[in-house]
């Protein structure tokens, strides 16, 4: 029993130690990856720490599309897991419908929203699907009910409401940082050690979203990486 502890103990210390040294790497040197699974890892491991509010990673699409070349699955399957883990503790029962809407609506559905029907017959792939199934899911923040059309729904992140506001704000700060200077342009080494007043996430997870969307472009010259506003 004692050397089970300890063997855990041991693979938290490893995983800490790889958190802090992923979190050593500067933007350069990391900006781009051949695979789509070590951009997960590794922007998961970057992801901020908040000290007021409990939010898992979460990895924007736009933020994928900066580092890979792949078009392949975004944050929502990132928090399964640990929904999961949060209903059994509650004990609310019948977990089983996480585990089908990761196997077969997570897996098979690329857009933000998801209609009633589509989602009972992904659901009932892996078993049968009650109506208290689908208010699990929206309890656990994993779906919201679109108000325009009740029978859409939203793909949703827990908890994720507080940390909205900063990233709209971290975007139009980092905009305007940017278009205010002379060339509409700065090396990107000294740009991401800037700090943003108006967003709780850091610089590095802004520039990856904006760079992603189009909204910036990266130029490498022989001084390094510039990160330059897109023309419209």
């Amino acid at each position: 029993m004692e050397r089970g502890k300890k063997r855990r103990r041991e693979e938290e210390e490893i995983e800490a130690e790889n958190r802090d040294a992923n979190h050593s790497l500067s933007l350069e040197q990391n900006l781009s990856f051949s695979d789509t699974n070590v951009a997960l890892r590794m922007m998961r491991a970057q992801f901020p720490q908040f000290d007021n509010v409990a939010i898992q990673p979460f990895i924007l699409q736009s933020q994928l599309y900066s580092s890979v070349k792949d078009r392949t699955q975004v944050d929502r399957e990132l928090e399964l897991e640990h929904v999961v883990k949060r209903m059994e503790e509650k004990k609310q029962g019948d977990v089983d419908v996480f585990k089908w809407f990761k196997g077969h609506v997570i897996e098979s559905k690329l857009e933000p929203s998801i209609e009633h029907e589509e989602l009972y017959a992904l659901l009932s792939l892996g078993g049968q699907v009650k109506d208290g199934h689908i208010s699990l899911l929206i309890n656990a923040g994993l779906l919201t009910r679109q108000l325009i059309d009740p029978n859409m729904y939203w793909f949703a992140i827990p908890n994720i409401g507080s940390i909205l506001k900063g990233l709209s704000q971290g975007r139009k700060e980092l905009l305007s940082l940017l278009n205010r200077r002379r060339y509409k342009e700065m090396m990107l080494a000294p740009l991401e050690k800037m700090r943003l007043r108006l967003s709780p996430l850091d610089m590095r997870f802004h520039l990856r979203d904006l760079i992603g969307s189009g909204h910036l472009k990266t130029a490498h010259t022989p001084s390094g990486i510039v990160v330059q506003v897109s023309k419209d």
